[in-house]
């Protein structure tokens, strides 16, 4: 899906009793990298300081002591390129998403790949936007409307604001090489997906440690 909603737009389930309230529902979006926050906080540690995170700890959130989420800005990738960004403007509490790029779904008018089976992240079957694709997700979460010059009179202060933000976050990157590429896990296991394609499953039984 890209950056579009319907790849994003996932529950996240949490269970703690007698310290998380059951029944309640947090509609803010949050990230798989804000798990690694969280868990440090919650075991009383702290992240590392000689790196950039970029999770953010849930835990202000679940506990209902912040009513948002701390990322003012979340980025999309599908694999390393970057479809899309979204901000969430605090001062007025809008929520807008940027489009740079766009997977082109097949068949034609479908609203996914299916004809491929799995959209590409760059290349041919994507499309570039420029300028970019803009949505107030805020009041168009399925991004069925997207705006333009003419329709939103902020149109250009948000792009320049999103852009802005994209450029400083791609300043914190640094390349590494591809943990996951067939020629690193081919020979180590451990990297192996447990349901992987076959041969390349590495699924085994857990250790017993009940008499330990």
């Amino acid at each position: 899906m890209g950056g579009w909603e319907g790849g994003i737009r996932v529950p996240g389930i949490f269970r703690w009793p007698g310290v998380l309230p059951a029944g309640r529902v947090i509609h803010e979006p949050t990230s798989l990298m804000d798990v690694f926050p969280t868990v440090v906080q919650l075991g009383g540690g702290e992240v590392p300081q000689d790196r950039v995170i970029d999770g953010r700890s849930l835990v202000p959130l679940l506990r209902g002591a912040a009513e948002h989420s701390a990322h003012e800005f979340l980025f999309h990738y599908c694999g390393k390129y970057l479809h899309a960004a979204r901000w969430h403007e605090k001062d007025s509490g809008r929520l807008w998403k940027v489009h740079y790029m766009t997977p082109r779904f097949h068949p034609k008018g479908a609203g996914a790949c299916y004809g491929r089976g799995v959209c590409p992240c760059s290349g041919d079957g994507v499309t570039q936007h420029s300028p970019p694709l803009l949505f107030e997700l805020s009041r168009d979460p399925s991004e069925a409307r997207p705006l333009s010059p003419d329709s939103e009179p902020l149109y250009n202060m948000v792009v320049a604001q999103v852009g802005e933000a994209v450029e400083q976050h791609r300043k914190t990157l640094s390349p590494v090489p591809t943990q996951f590429s067939l020629s690193n896990i081919i020979w180590k296991p451990w990297l192996q997906p447990c349901c992987g394609t076959f041969p390349f499953c590495a699924c085994g039984q857990d250790e017993d440690h009940s008499e330990t």
